[in-house]
């Protein structure tokens, strides 16, 4: 690939924020989730409070750029908000529509990928709708299994959609306990 085509991958920043809510909202409205009314569809200050309390917590925000243009972002948060399940999170990947298969997911699951087992998680869990082949297979391809099937949970296009729900180990995994906590957190 050229340089001028060549994607970088990067933390987000606050001048990113119009860009990720109109892939956002392209997404909610054509993607694979379309078809449902997503009246909560984030504003830009929502964003960038989201962002930093993210970034607060070591939780990855990232945007795939290409010649200064924002054309995808990737982030994680807290699989669930019980201390126990710290080592664990959840993740999103949204590719701009002009430039899906072109190796973007793909770079952004990879920089999510090395930026969660760097801050020290153990497991990185995925919610896929069943109907996205593309995002199967990506997640297939980074070792990510199958762990559950839940039908009918998402209601679009006037039928009920299921997801699969996927699972991959970060670092060590589960072969050895986590660090001790810092005293200050105990």
């Amino acid at each position: 690939m050229d340089q001028e085509n060549e994607i970088a991958i990067r933390p987000s920043r606050d001048s990113d924020v119009e860009p990720m809510l109109a892939i956002y909202r392209r997404h909610i409205h054509r993607g694979v989730e379309a078809g449902v009314e997503d009246s909560e569809t984030p504003e830009p200050d929502d964003l960038r409070d989201r962002r930093k309390n993210l970034k607060n917590r070591r939780m990855p925000h990232l945007v795939a750029t290409r010649r200064g243009e924002v054309v995808g972002y990737a982030y994680v948060v807290q699989f669930r908000k019980r201390p126990a399940y710290r080592y664990a999170v959840k993740h999103s990947i949204y590719v701009h529509h002009q430039h899906l298969g072109q190796g973007i997911g793909r770079l952004l699951m990879r920089g999510l990928i090395d930026a969660c087992a760097a801050a020290g998680f153990r497991q990185m869990i995925g919610y896929i709708d069943s109907d996205n082949a593309a995002s199967l297979s990506l997640h297939a391809s980074f070792d990510f299994q199958r762990v559950g099937h839940l039908p009918a949970v998402a209601y679009r296009y006037g039928r009920w959609a299921d997801s699969v729900m996927v699972q991959r180990s970060l670092g060590p995994g589960a072969t050895e306990p986590p660090p001790p906590l810092p005293l200050s957190i105990r």
